[in-house]
């Protein structure tokens, strides 16, 4: 059994936010193999997908306390580190391009930061959905809505990330680095362009610096609280 889980906020409020681009995926992942029999545990819908005989998770904590809920479930089904997948934006890659990699840190994304902590390892497969790289504050970019023209484009990136979630669970990880990160992760008509300024591996040795801009913003002020200081 795999577990794979998609990232957000919960509630129609936030549905359409950039920073929900995990739970939209894992949705329409749900809704392509017939997936709807939700229920709640440990903080988060899960749902069994038997043609993957697999878990999927989308914490309902909010973004900033999701490591709990992940941890918990993987101790539940008895899933080992590198058989989780946790699907997330990254306000670093450009709009529609993805990037699938082992494991690695945070990257300044306090929902992946908190996972590891909650697992004590940050050696577990992660795809990250490029939303686009921020002209403002982070928190602008992250809680707010995508353009007209990228909504209209999403349907695409989903799929894309659809095969990716589909060949990690069937295939493993290796394989689905392979397909996610052909092209350097970037949209069809992209990569047919010549588009893509940085290869795949640059890219990644690169993120940490062009995250450190945006880092400070995103742990003060990336979720909203509520009066007990929580997400």
């Amino acid at each position: 059994m795999k577990l794979v889980v998609g990232l957000g906020n919960p509630g129609p409020r936030y549905a359409k936010m950039r920073h929900n681009a995990g739970f939209r995926v894992i949705e329409a992942f749900a809704a392509k193999h017939g997936v709807s029999a939700w229920r709640s545990r440990f903080n988060a819908k899960v749902a069994h997908c038997a043609p993957f005989d697999a878990v999927l998770v989308l914490p309902q904590t909010f973004m900033n306390d999701s490591g709990d809920a992940v941890a918990s479930l993987a101790h539940y089904y008895k899933v080992p580190v590198p058989s989780l997948c946790v699907v997330s934006d990254d306000i670093t890659l450009p709009f529609a391009h993805l990037r699938m990699r082992r494991g690695g840190g945070s990257g300044g994304h306090n929902g992946l930061q908190d996972i590891i902590q909650a697992l004590h390892t940050a050696e577990f497969p992660r795809l990250r959905i490029g939303v686009g790289r921020p002209l403002q504050d982070a928190i602008d970019v992250v809680l707010g809505p995508f353009s007209a023209a990228e909504e209209a484009a999403l349907p695409e990136v989903v799929e894309r990330a659809l095969k990716g979630v589909e060949t990690f669970l069937r295939d493993g990880v290796d394989a689905a680095i392979a397909l996610v990160n052909a092209n350097d992760g970037a949209p069809p008509a992209t990569a047919a362009e010549g588009g893509v300024e940085q290869p795949c591996e640059e890219a990644d040795r690169g993120g940490d610096e062009t995250r450190r801009d945006v880092r400070a913003d995103e742990r003060q002020v990336e979720e909203p609280r509520d009066g007990r200081g929580k997400a």
